[in-house]
């Protein structure tokens, strides 16, 4: 990706005074007309030079007055503004849409931009920041803060180690990850959460403990008995879970939670080792996504010729067809189900949409996640990321998967009960058996 130079976008031209930033209001150097004095024409320039030299660009948000402000308080609040413009600059400059979803992004700077100055913390700070990216209601532009980051790049997270999932509008265990505090202390599927530390669990969840960090869970078991739990929060690793076994018939069941190098050389050689298997059965329910690059090349194992994989189109520019990478592949020969779920998202639901086109497979399950766009991350001046969606995408027959309602549709919808989950029944799974048991 091209990196652009930095360029002033405010309609007002700044100028650097001290440790403060002024405004000279209704000064536009972008539109200084020829009857403008020279000096005001040269101060407009020495504007627009500052800028370019600084490490951060400059947002249009108000700068902070550090007069009468503790030193403590003036470099959090500098700070602060520095990771703010950051963010701002880096979705003005390079954000896929250049309406900004039809959201006044100069005005949303200067409604958060001293809400971020303000903020005591990075949780506060990161807080406003995603506020404003809110407006977007974009699936892949969101900003981390650096612990985040942190945990992003080690694909290491604090947590209990079980999964959650609303079922009949109930927040219930769907998974728990071997060798977790929750595997220790016997939490299961199929239990129901009444609350965390007291509270109860909203419409949306996202803990994020710190190591070590103990909180109080009250859960009802399968018999709908009240157990109430004390979890320390451990490192457990978030890289893609993996699994293979063989099923009845020699059907071959794989578990694939990503699309990363790792994974791409998995499926590989499990396809290698499985070439003359009637049938697979891939489980993309957890899969959250990754690269496009590898979401070629695990699409080519499954075809003899070069097939298309979608359209990408980026900020003003014209749609690149992207295909298949054939190099290498197996070209894996038989019948193909994909097990799919709300948290099959981004390079997930492509890889459903153009099997599904292609007629390469049978999608079973329940609708994709709607969340396909392409982003990538960029490193924030205090060590946070921030990614941000840099193309759009539609799919070979032109269908764009993104937003609420959109994502791929099941072949064969299956309804998940709780009553199946507290079973151990996999209603899907015998749902994708039923199907390659037909001629």
């Amino acid at each position: 990706m091209r990196a652009g130079g930095v360029i002033p976008t405010s309609r007002d031209n700044w100028l650097l005074v001290g440790r403060t930033l002024r405004v000279s209001r209704g000064s536009s150097f972008a539109k200084a007309s020829a009857d403008k004095s020279v000096g005001r024409l040269a101060l407009g320039l020495l504007a627009g030079l500052l800028l370019a030299g600084c490490a951060t660009a400059i947002s249009p948000a108000p700068r902070v007055v550090t007069a009468g402000l503790a030193p403590e308080q003036a470099d959090r609040a500098e700070r602060n503004l520095r990771v703010f413009d950051s963010v701002w600059d880096l979705v003005n400059r390079k954000y896929y849409d250049v309406k900004f979803q039809q959201v006044d992004w100069h005005a949303a700077a200067l409604t958060y931009g001293p809400k971020a100055a303000a903020a005591a913390d990075d949780d506060a700070l990161y807080e406003s920041i995603n506020a404003m990216i809110g407006l977007l209601k974009d699936s892949h532009t969101h900003a981390l803060a650096p612990a985040r980051a942190k945990e992003r790049r080690s694909q290491e997270r604090a947590r209990s180690g079980f999964g959650l999932m609303k079922i009949e509008n109930q927040w219930v265990v769907t998974e728990v990850v071997p060798g977790s505090p929750a595997d220790t202390a016997g939490v299961k599927p199929g239990w129901l959460v009444r609350a965390r530390n007291g509270q109860e669990l909203r419409d949306r969840v996202d803990f994020h403990p710190a190591t070590d960090e103990v909180a109080q869970w009250e859960f009802l078991d399968e018999a709908d008995r009240p157990v109430t739990l004390a979890l320390v929060a451990k490192l457990i690793s978030t890289a893609p879970r993996q699994e293979s076994r063989v099923l009845e018939g020699g059907v071959v069941y794989l578990r694939l939670d990503g699309f990363a190098y790792a994974t791409r050389r998995w499926l590989h050689r499990e396809l290698i080792a499985h070439r003359a298997a009637p049938a697979l059965v891939i489980d993309l329910r957890s899969n959250p996504g990754g690269g496009t690059f590898w979401l070629r090349e695990m699409i080519g194992e499954f075809f003899d010729r070069k097939v298309e994989v979608g359209t990408f189109t980026r900020r003003e520019q014209a749609g690149d067809e992207a295909g298949s990478w054939q190099f290498g592949s197996v070209h894996y020969r038989g019948r193909v189900v994909l097990l799919t779920s709300g948290g099959s998202a981004s390079a997930a639901e492509i890889f459903s949409a153009v099997l599904q086109e292609q007629h390469r497979a049978v999608i079973i399950g329940r609708k994709t996640m709607g969340a396909v766009l392409a982003s990538r991350f960029y490193s924030l001046p205090d060590r946070g990321d921030l990614q941000l969606s840099v193309e759009d995408y539609a799919t070979p027959a032109g269908r764009r998967l993104e937003g609420e309602g959109h994502g791929v549709e099941p072949d064969v919808p299956v309804t998940l009960t709780l009553a199946d989950l507290r079973a151990g029944r996999d209603r899907d799974l015998e749902a994708a058996l039923h199907v390659l048991a037909a001629p």
